[in-house]
């Protein structure tokens, strides 16, 4: 890149990102100085900052490398992170979504608190604190400055070694993502999350686009034609025993894995317990699954594309899409796209700052007082608790540049600690109504030791897929809930008292949408497979089944207007 395209380069995506803050800030003035302006934005977000923020509080930097970089080197098995996350949020929307809501709470520790007792409350926010702390944080912070050194070449453009320019350039995007997080509160967050994720569309829809054209010559028919006849292994999602992500664990650990993420995760539920209404909140996980459908065209067909332009003969895997982006980008276009690659990790990173403040602030600190905190008191501490966690995280992320099985393995190690007993406790206590707080402990501290002896005494030995861990250590701690509400019930059965804070008429279209979006993931799975495009055979059985999930959704849709006119 010239001086001339590099200062270019620099000014547009400057002046990118400098309409995101002042729109930002204009949206959130006068509206971060109470409990609520500062941690839910005021309770009034609507479905579509809701689906903006979910969907760059999920979608980073890591995500554009990694997935493309799975598809390049082996196929579109690993979609499945994504595709299937549509279920989780069809779960939230219908089923614990109302549930917050009604009890109108800040946190899912504070939910706890509710079903069971101050010490479970606790017991969570030490996971969540220490998980965020340790590992999430600093893992988003880490990964997306190595997205922008691989993208953009920072070491020579600032004529450095790769570490110090690694630890520079993490500094500055931290700097500048806690800024949001700390004097803007969620509000600050979701509306510069949303206006990033419209970039970010942009560019997931731009490059597929171009890298079709350059396969098939300036013609994207004919790149569209190359992929699905040539090397058509390569979209195949039915990962099989060999592959990152195999087939059956869709049906195990990767279901309770997506559930905590999308249901019990505090950086990720906070963006809907602050919806100004159920109906909204409803619209915006709902519109947040149909963008997750889209990721293995956005975020994993570049990699195949790469694959079919260079052949197998990259370095690395994760070369894939900045090669791509490198050669079919147009050179006006880089300012854009680094201003919506750090968006991304900047969303990433402020999210999960501004919600691991919340956990503190409202979780630990408040109860620690013993009295009531005004709301100037709450903010002010949540300040100082973002300000202390974001210096933390600069001392943590560049240690991981020195970790010897690399990023990813510490943190798959680690999230399992605390994912599958959150989950399960919840699910149970929303559900069972006589399961004390005792089970509950029982869990944390069992998954705890089990989980621990499974990944640093018996890892070579127990050599199951480790979501098919999650999937038994999730059964074996339901069994002690349920256990624990026999032999030692809670003395009331529990029963939930809504406070009637939050407006709770469902969407009506919730349902029919619901379908839909299923369909999608269901008929996603039927073209990316053999009986569809792997093996151009589109057998009886891939026609059979869209035509099975189009008549059901066609019933499902005609009930719901039908029903809808009646009562309008």
């Amino acid at each position: 890149m010239s001086a001339s395209d590099l200062v270019f380069t620099l000014s547009t995506c400057a002046a990118f990102m400098a309409l995101v803050a002042i729109i930002s800030y204009f949206q959130t003035r006068g509206e971060v100085d109470t409990k609520d302006g500062y941690f839910l934005a005021g309770r009034g977000l609507g479905g579509t900052f809701i689906a903006g923020t979910l969907l760059l509080t999920n979608l980073s930097a890591e995500q554009l490398i990694g997935l493309n970089g799975s598809a390049y080197g082996f196929n579109l098995s690993s979609m499945a992170w994504e595709v299937t996350a549509a279920v989780a949020t069809i779960a939230m929307a219908l089923i614990f979504l109302p549930k917050y809501l009604a009890g109108a709470f800040t946190t899912l520790p504070e939910f706890l608190n509710s079903r069971y007792d101050d010490d479970v409350r606790r017991y969570t926010v030490i996971l969540f604190m220490l998980g965020y702390g340790l590992i999430t944080i600093p893992s988003v912070l880490y990964s997306g400055t190595v997205a922008v050194l691989q993208l953009f070449d920072v070491p020579s453009i600032i004529n450095m070694g790769y570490f110090p320019s690694l630890v520079i350039t993490m500094v500055v995007i931290g700097m500048v993502g806690s800024i949001y997080a700390i004097f803007g509160g969620l509000k600050a967050v979701a509306v510069s999350d949303t206006m990033n994720g419209v970039g970010l569309l942009i560019i997931g829809v731009l490059v597929p686009v171009l890298g079709l054209m350059a396969l098939g010559e300036g013609n994207f028919a004919a790149g569209i034609g190359k992929i699905t006849s040539e090397n058509t292994e390569k979209l195949n999602a039915i990962g099989g025993p060999n592959d990152p992500t195999p087939f059956a664990t869709l049906f195990t650990g990767m279901l309770f894995a997506n559930l905590f993420y999308w249901c019990t995760n505090q950086y990720v539920i906070q963006r809907t317990l602050a919806a100004k209404n159920l109906a909204e909140g409803q619209k915006g996980v709902l519109l947040s699954g149909f963008f997750k459908v889209l990721v293995p065209f956005l975020m994993m067909i570049p990699g195949v594309i790469a694959f079919h332009l260079y052949g197998p003969g990259l370095a690395t895997i994760d070369q894939a899409y900045p090669k791509l982006i490198e050669d079919v980008l147009p050179t006006y276009m880089f300012g854009f796209f680094l201003a919506v690659l750090l968006g991304a990790v900047f969303s990433s990173f402020n999210s999960l700052l501004n919600s691991a403040a919340t956990l503190f602030c409202l979780d630990l600190w408040a109860p620690l007082k013993g009295r009531e905190l005004s709301d100037e008191e709450l903010v002010r501490t949540a300040k100082i608790a973002s300000v202390g966690i974001a210096l933390f995280s600069f001392v943590v992320a560049p240690m991981l540049y020195f970790a010897p099985e690399g990023l990813w393995q510490i943190v798959r190690k680690f999230t399992g600690f605390y994912n599958i007993p959150i989950v399960a406790i919840v699910i149970v206590g929303l559900f069972n109504r006589r399961a004390p707080a005792i089970g509950a402990k029982i869990v944390i501290v069992f998954h705890v030791i089990a989980y621990g002896l499974l990944r640093f005494v018996f890892d070579d030995t127990i050599t199951l897929h480790f979501l098919h861990q999650y999937a038994i250590l999730f059964g074996i701690e339901i069994a002690i809930m349920l256990v624990a509400g026999v032999l030692a019930p809670r003395s009331e059965p529990w029963s939930f008292k809504p406070t009637g804070e939050v407006e709770l008429s469902p969407w009506r279209f919730s349902m029919p949408v619901s379908v839909t979006l299923f369909s999608c993931v269901v008929g996603l799975y039927l073209l990316f497979s053999p009986i569809g495009v792997v093996e151009q055979q589109f057998t009886i059985l891939f026609w059979g089944g869209l035509a099975g999930l189009a008549l059901v959704n066609a019933m499902v849709w005609s009930r719901a207007l039908a029903k809808s006119r009646a009562s309008a």
